[in-house]
């Protein structure tokens, strides 16, 4: 038998099906997409699993995921599902969508520099444990080769510990000093390199004393410091990299009359682009062909949705909401009006860093003079004694005791006592000095839609109306997705109305829904469109054959809070302004609704920005209180920014403080905690002085060892601690 006759032999049939397998369910992986959707109104469990339920419902979806806090949806489907039907999805059950590019928030997702950190204080206080049991046996009066034998135990449990635990502080120190400067690390390594040094030492030399232990508990109390300091920011990610991500990713092309799906990153100027209802622009241009309207809520804040013809321009990002639109690309790319704000958000992010903490002041001052102190003491027990071993042992008990553990302490130990205090109120603090920031607002400017106000329409004239009207109105408005459409059939149906039987049922893109009621034209929409005249007040009208229009009014209604908040910041003596890209009209009409004396309208998101900047630059600091894409450059811009969390990905990111709850009564309350807490911080600054004060001058005299040094620094540590904890109340 040949070679290419002999069968395979295989040794069960399993062993031939497994490649085949593994080929079809990597071949099916390959097929699935990821998808990421931006769910910016969910709020509650109630609504997570509403999202979840209507997504994983959708054919072709695998499995459907929500993280409250980033308020998003991971999606695994095939790959013939895309995310304009998800987005679709939600609406019919509520919920505004948008896709999120996966691959740009990927570097977004883990906190692995927490996780690390968190793994080295468990293995420093794990090991400071086993070495402090040790110590207690040397304490207790062991002597002579059983004493030895515990201090090279306890410098085999400490030496690797140290090295691992300590990466931090050894690498930022070492930062520092090849930039020629000091920090709160340099005297932190110094002082742990100095005891583990001067233990050795003393243990190759038989010595009574070996502060091993000491090391280990200056380890486990700063990283303690370090991660608490971390947790206070670990929420926030970069907002430049939100907006990107809020880039459509896909685009329908239109070439020789056919549609072609293809990455954004592969359009050009001047190509043809088809934007379908609900879609939302990939690029800037100028619509050639199709009527609709915009939602530009988003980008400007205005709160009604725009009449689009051809020959308007559009920006990426705005939302096509009625009729199916063809434009003709003017920007791309990084040309787009989207990845401007991008750029303007990431150069304010970048301004905001300078802002020096309290507790980097300190260590300006705190570090060279730890180290003069502590080179004086030991050069000056030397010329005393001409005894090395003395004048080391007296060097390290001043780092020690010196040590800048408190302060490492005062400021994270402070932060976040005062951060669990505010989240009880509904606020989440995200970056570490934003309390400080917050502390010292003198002007608080705020953005209108979506922010003092709920950000949707809502019927006013109800009462006013005829049942029959209303009617024929929830019947044409059940047919429409138009924001003054949902107003009504809302208030309608809230009612107790039910639709009339008009049949024919059509959207008009751009104009309003039209019908046949008993043989008549019925038509809901914009006045011109019926045969009404345009008033300020925002208003659709219902037209029956040639009768009179009706007209049904709305207002944006305040969001919770709103008024009580405003007037107790102006009570405060805080300056109050309103800043919003919404029409002019509105924006006055609620500026005086609220009291506020300064008001600007219709401004771009750069306007918003250089406003800002130019308080700043007159020597104001500015609280910034927005939710919408156009309010990201501003956020990020101000001294301290607040966004709603039913704010859209973005807009929380810029901010350093989010508000959990619809109510904007706890704003003025966060700035009485954050003058609370620097309070506290100086509190903390002023023990850890007197306690150097009465601490270095025993050490310097040589009256305190390592060890003593040690835990006098553990009990400043424990009182800085101990004070922040007041807070909580």
């Amino acid at each position: 038998m040949t070679a290419a006759m002999r069968p395979n032999i295989s040794a069960c049939p399993a062993c031939d099906a497994a490649p085949a397998a593994e080929a079809l369910a990597e071949r099916a992986l390959q097929e699935d997409a990821r998808i990421a959707l931006s769910v910016p109104s969910v709020h509650c469990a109630a609504c997570i699993s509403t999202v979840e339920t209507a997504l994983s419902g959708h054919p072709g979806v695998h499995s459907a995921r929500v993280n409250l806090t980033l308020k998003r949806a991971s999606v695994e489907a095939a790959s013939d599902v895309t995310a304009e039907e998800l987005a679709t999805v939600l609406e019919k059950v509520g919920y505004e969508a948008h896709e999120l590019d996966a691959g740009t928030l990927s570097a977004t997702q883990n906190d692995k520099a927490g996780r690390d950190l968190l793994m080295r204080l468990a293995v420093a206080g794990f090991a400071s444990m086993n070495v402090m049991l040790l110590s207690v046996s040397v304490w207790s009066g062991a002597e002579a080769a059983t004493r030895d034998m515990f201090h090279w135990i306890s410098a085999a449990i400490a030496l690797p510990t140290i090295a691992f635990s300590g990466k931090p502080f050894f690498v930022h120190a070492w930062s520092a000093l090849k930039h020629k400067r000091l920090n709160m690390d340099v005297p932190i390594v110094l002082a742990i390199v100095l005891a583990v040094a001067t233990s050795l030492w003393e243990t190759t030399l038989s010595g009574e004393h070996a502060y091993f232990d000491a090391a280990l508990t200056l380890v486990f109390f700063l990283l303690a410091g370090r991660y608490l300091d971390h947790r206070t920011r670990a929420v926030a990610r970069s907002a430049a990299e939100e907006l990107a991500a809020l880039e459509v990713p896909r685009a329908v092309r239109v070439v020789d009359g056919q549609d072609e799906t293809v990455a954004v990153k592969e359009l050009a100027v001047g190509d043809l682009i088809r934007v379908k209802p609900g879609g939302r622009m990939p690029v800037d241009g100028e619509i050639v062909e199709g009527r609709s309207e915009l939602d530009r809520s988003l980008l400007t804040g205005e709160t009604l949705p725009v009449f689009a013809e051809p020959g308007q321009a559009v920006s990426a990002g705005e939302v096509n909401l009625t009729g199916p639109l063809m434009i003709r690309a003017t920007a791309v790319g990084e040309q787009t009006s989207l990845h401007r704000m991008a750029d303007l958000v990431a150069v304010a992010e970048s301004g905001r860093s300078n802002y020096t903490s309290l507790a980097d002041k300190a260590a300006r001052l705190y570090a060279p003079g730890v180290h003069i102190l502590s080179a004086l003491s030991f050069l000056g027990w030397y010329l005393f004694t001409f005894d090395m071993r003395t004048a080391l042992n007296i060097a390290a008990a001043v780092l020690i005791i010196t040590c800048p553990c408190a302060l490492g302490l005062a400021v994270p130990a402070v932060t976040t006592a005062a951060s669990g205090r505010l989240f009880r109120k509904g606020m989440l603090i995200k970056h570490s000095t934003a309390l400080e920031r917050l502390a010292e607002v003198d002007t608080v400017v705020f953005d209108k839609t979506g922010t003092l106000t709920a950000g949707a329409p809502e019927l006013i004239n109800l009462e006013t109306l005829e049942e029959k009207a209303l009617s024929v109105a929830l019947a044409l408005s059940m047919a429409s997705a138009h924001p003054l459409s949902s107003a009504i059939t809302k208030a309608a149906q809230a009612a107790g109305v039910r639709p009339a039987r008009v049949s024919e049922i059509e959207e008009v893109p751009g104009y309003g829904t039209q019908g046949m009621l008993d043989g008549v034209l019925v038509r809901l929409g914009r006045p011109a469109w019926v045969g009404a005249k345009a008033g300020a007040q925002t208003a659709a009208f219902l037209s029956v054959g040639e009768g009179t229009p009706v007209g049904f009014y709305f207002a944006d209604s305040l969001r919770d809070g709103a008024e009580a908040c405003v007037k107790a910041l102006q009570a405060a003596g805080k300056e109050v302004i309103l800043m919003s890209g919404d029409t002019t009209g509105a924006v006055e009409s609620l500026a005086d609704r609220l009291g506020i004396a300064k008001w600007v309208a219709e401004a771009l998101p750069e306007d918003k920005a250089k406003r800002v900047q130019t308080l700043a630059a007159d020597g104001h600091f500015v609280l910034m209180v927005g939710d919408g894409l156009n309010d990201t450059a501003a956020l990020a811009s101000a001294h301290v920014s607040i966004s709603p969390a039913s704010a859209l990905d973005a807009a929380r990111v810029a901010s350093d403080i989010v508000l959990l709850g619809g109510d904007l009564s706890p704003i003025p309350d966060s700035v009485d905690v954050a003058k609370s807490a620097i309070k506290r911080i100086r509190e903390n600054f002023q023990i850890a002085t007197v306690y150097n004060i009465v601490a270095v001058p025993l050490a310097v005299a040589g009256l305190a060892t390592p060890l003593i040094a040690a835990l006098a620094m553990s009990t400043s540590s424990i009182t800085v601690s101990l004070n922040a904890l007041r807070l909580r109340g």
